[in-house]
């Protein structure tokens, strides 16, 4: 089980806690003095207990030089004090039971049992040289005012990533601009790809001085680094993700994307990306944050529609004013100055540094997105469909990817729920258009499956919002079906059998359309693939079974044979499609001539 993964919940510790860190250290001290004592009583071995005495005053004096730096040191971490303090007072109690055995006892057979060799003092002596070493490391690390020491002490011999979390933690608290940015650095190379790396980073206190690091702007290259460096961290640790909001760094990963150069925000976009991924927790604080506004202002940016109608203007204009519209605070005041426009004016921006920009907002956005109503509704609100159907049109490669992932995403929560899907993708609304007619292109026009698939998916969430016969939207998911990618044509069968499914108010004349559209051959071509998602074919041909099962396409296309033929092998692997099969295949033989005459009993 994971101890407390907040070791350090303040950045100013309250005086109660420092109470308890420097009672902590006076308990060895205390010791030590004992020790010392009862070393210059001694009556035998009195050489080797003067050594032993001596040594122990080392610690000791060791021990009072932590408690004079930490008492002068705001923000220290305390895990890696409190660890060696520990290890240290385990070896003064250690030495205090063999001190004892030093004094003089009554009776013979007692001293004989009591007997000390060099040997049982040189052993003591290696754990005092050992906490020794223990203690000068950490006042050598407290004290470090160049570079980073990357020494081991003797407690993390056998575990040198325990040795340099520690090392690079202080450093981020204690040390230079420079060396604070080094160290974040390297504490990311430490936790990329390495799951315990990064739970003792969490355990060790190194979250809370890169997060402190991420807010102090005085130098991008630092906020850059401790940005990257919270990326790793976060990635596949559900944990690290949980601790950084319930330390509420939402609000202060915002304003970061908002007020920083355009290099930083590339690298806290990818940190909201990596966050919201994991954790629903997450993309509801970003939001609460108001996040979604600067990731859609930066995705704009350099935005510019055509308009050769009039009546266009307004759409245009809202487009243009999205990527210079002022992030503001939860009072509503401007969160910039003018000052700080200027200084972002001035900043060169190279084209491929402004494309990393977009792109890892659109993914920002995506991640965001999934399964967030809360999100998709402020998406939505701020114009962000229309930015991304801009994007999907205009751009290509990454870019255009992740603003279709954002656009399946939103979707996909529109289909759950009603006023999304009949507000955000309202068939008349201008942004609800420019995203259907982009991803209808994307369907039609783009030959990589990557791209084609989150479409369908897409146009497949939004299914219940088309009324009547609506061929321009079905038949580019129809020609899919006889895709030669299966992935692709499943995906179509999927989208398609939203449209017909029972659910849906107009199943009848969407299964009509369908038929008209000649996709019944398409079907029944890709279900001859012997594939795992062949199912999904299946189900859309029992819809059009129930809902246009007197069509002479079925007939002619022996659906009913089809269905007969897959009832048995689907229904051991999707026992919930049983009465679905029996109904369709009922459904089929009230229509065929000598159907039942013929048709072999399935035991559906």
């Amino acid at each position: 089980m994971m101890g407390n993964p907040n070791p350090n919940p303040s950045p100013n510790p309250a005086p109660e806690k420092e109470k308890r860190l420097q009672e902590e250290l006076l308990g060895p001290i205390l010791l030590g003095d004992r020790i010392i004592k009862l070393a210059q009583e001694a009556e035998s071995s009195k050489v080797d207990c003067t050594e032993l005495a001596r040594k122990v005053q080392v610690v000791c004096d060791n021990l009072r030089s932590v408690v004079r730096v930490v008492s002068g040191t705001q923000c220290v971490n305390e895990r890696p004090i409190r660890r060696i303090v520990g290890e240290v007072s385990k070896n003064l109690e250690r030495t205090l039971a063999f001190v004892r055995k030093c004094k003089k006892h009554g009776g013979v057979l007692r001293q004989v049992f009591s007997m000390t060799t060099t040997a049982d003092f040189r052993k003591v002596w290696n754990l005092l040289e050992s906490s020794n070493g223990d203690l000068v490391w950490l006042l050598t690390i407290l004290d470090s005012k160049e570079g980073t020491n990357v020494s081991l002490p003797p407690i993390a011999s056998n575990d040198p990533i325990l040795a340099w979390v520690w090392t690079f933690t202080y450093t981020l608290q204690l040390g230079q601009p420079k060396d604070r940015a080094e160290a974040a650095t390297e504490l990311g190379s430490l936790a990329r790809g390495n799951e315990r790396t990064k739970f003792i980073i969490l355990e060790e206190g190194g979250v809370p001085p890169l997060l402190k690091l991420l807010k102090e702007a005085s130098s991008p290259d630092a906020q850059v680094a401790a940005a990257n460096a919270l990326v790793n961290v976060t990635t596949n640790q559900e944990s690290v993700v949980s601790y950084v909001v319930e330390s509420h760094a939402a609000p202060t990963i915002v304003q970061v994307l908002g007020d920083s150069p355009m290099r930083v925000r590339v690298s806290v976009a990818n940190l909201v990306s990596a966050m919201a991924e994991q954790n629903e927790l997450a993309r509801e604080e970003f939001v609460r944050a108001n996040v979604t506004r600067p990731l859609v202002s930066l995705l704009s940016m350099d935005t510019v529609l055509a308009d050769p109608m009039a009546g266009r203007a307004s759409i245009h204009s809202l487009v243009l004013n999205l990527s210079n519209v002022g992030e503001t605070n939860s009072d509503g005041s401007s969160r910039g100055s003018s000052h700080h426009r200027r200084e972002r004016e001035r900043e060169v921006e190279s084209p491929e540094l402004r494309n990393e920009v977009k792109i890892s907002c659109a993914k920002a956005l995506w991640k965001l997105s999934k399964g967030c109503l809360s999100s998709c509704k402020k998406i939505t609100e701020t114009k962000g469909l229309l930015c991304l159907a801009k994007m999907i049109e205009s751009e290509s490669g990454e870019l255009q990817l992740n603003c279709l992932m954002a656009v399946m995403e939103i979707a996909a929560v529109a289909e759950s729920n009603a006023d999304l899907r009949r507000g955000a993708f309202k068939r008349t609304a201008p942004a609800a258009k420019a995203v259907l007619d982009q991803l209808l292109r994307v369907v039609q026009e783009e030959g990589n499956p990557a791209l084609v698939i989150p479409a369908i998916k897409a146009i497949g969430s939004l299914a219940r919002n088309f009324s009547g016969k609506v061929p321009q939207v079905l038949g580019p998911l129809v020609a899919q079906l006889g895709s030669r990618d299966v992935d692709v044509a499943s995906e179509a069968a999927i989208a398609l059998g939203k449209f017909v499914s029972p659910d849906n108010y107009n199943c009848v004349d969407h299964s009509k359309a369908i038929l008209e559209l000649d996709g019944v051959p398409k079907l029944m071509s890709l279900l001859q693939i012997n594939d795992r998602q062949q199912v999904h074919g299946l189900k859309l041909l029992c819809y059009l079974a129930l809902n246009v099962g007197n069509s002479k396409v079925l007939e002619q296309e022996r659906a009913l044979n089809t269905l007969e033929r897959f009832a048995r092998p689907v229904q051991t692997q999707y026992p919930d499609l049983k009465d679905l099969f029996a109904k369709a295949i009922h459904h089929l033989t009230l229509y065929q001539p000598g159907a039942q005459l013929h048709r072999q009993p399935l035991g559906l």
